[in-house]
């Protein structure tokens, strides 16, 4: 089916209590696995292409970004194309013509202001091209001059009250929150701020967005999509199952030389770990209707 719109996959599933689950794709075989996984629980799902992943494709975004649009057009549930972490504005204006239809604009790295100047840029830019925008914001700093700390810093928090003014003076349509979640985390014991989520969500009238998911535990996943996550972002259990799934049958075929068999045990395993992950989101507002490839979907009580 035709590519979806992200923020149609996520009015949907706000409208339904629930949240859509993002992943960061590398490989040919992460689009594959996302794909099969959402297919076998029968749920929207978001393909991620990060700046850090094009840079690892010798800088190129068209290969991989092509292979998932091809992938994604043969699915039998809705995806989105989603270019994620975007620092460089010419990466940036490469999006519409690779076939996404969303952008995570990063300049959290810089101070309040800046931020707020390069991202109200990037959204200008981004709406008049029919993108639909996300930024982040982290602990503002400014105290005696001091640089904003990382948004997923140990102890990084999102304000309120800044977050309502950044959204408003942005004009972005999605707003990354920093709550106690950790990129690249590989054991699954963060624990999130559901008190500062729970005022976020009252304080913004967009959609929330949960970075560094892969850390957290399903029953903080399911919480975190109660008190209003609408897009939870997904990578390195990704790369967790395939890596772990290639060593055990690498390390029980010592003699395996021929890419396609360990390729597609990790596949498989990305897949089962795509799977479980959508369904702990989508239990957490409840039972859902199987996706019919519009995207959109109905509270169910």
């Amino acid at each position: 089916m035709p590519l979806a719109a992200t923020g149609d996959l996520i009015a949907g599933a706000t409208a339904a209590r629930t949240a859509v689950a993002a992943f960061n794709i590398i490989t040919l075989e992460h689009v594959e696995a996302v794909i099969a996984g959402a297919e076998s629980v029968g749920a929207p799902v978001v393909l991620q292409v990060s700046e850090n992943a094009v840079k690892f494709r010798y800088g190129r975004l068209l290969p991989l970004a092509r292979a998932a649009a091809a992938a994604a057009e043969r699915a039998s549930v809705a995806v989105a194309l989603h270019l994620d972490h975007v620092q460089s504005d010419d990466l940036l204006r490469q999006a519409p013509g690779a076939g996404f239809g969303s952008v995570m604009y990063d300049a959290a790295r810089l101070s309040y202001a800046e931020n707020l100047a390069a991202t109200r840029a990037a959204a200008d830019w981004a709406h008049a091209q029919g993108l639909w925008i996300e930024a982040e914001l982290g602990q503002v700093g400014g105290k005696n001059g001091e640089p904003p700390l990382d948004a997923h810093a140990a102890g990084a928090r999102t304000d309120p009250a800044e977050a309502r003014a950044f959204v408003a003076d942005s004009g972005v349509d999605a707003l990354a929150v920093a709550i106690g979640s950790s990129h690249a985390m590989t054991s699954r014991t963060a624990t999130l701020d559901h008190g500062l989520l729970r005022r976020l969500a009252l304080e913004l009238d967009v959609p929330l967005v949960l970075h560094g998911s892969s850390g957290l535990p399903d029953d903080e996943l399911a919480a975190a999509v109660t008190g209003g996550i609408a897009k939870v972002n997904i990578g390195t259990a990704l790369n967790l199952a395939m890596t772990g799934a290639i060593r055990e049958f690498l390390a029980a075929h010592p003699d395996a030389v021929d890419s396609r068999k360990y390729l597609s045990v990790g596949r498989e395993a990305m897949a089962a770990a795509a799977a479980a992950l959508i369904e702990v989101l989508r239990a957490a507002g409840g039972p859902q209707p199987p996706d019919d490839g519009s995207g959109s979907g109905t509270p169910t009580s």
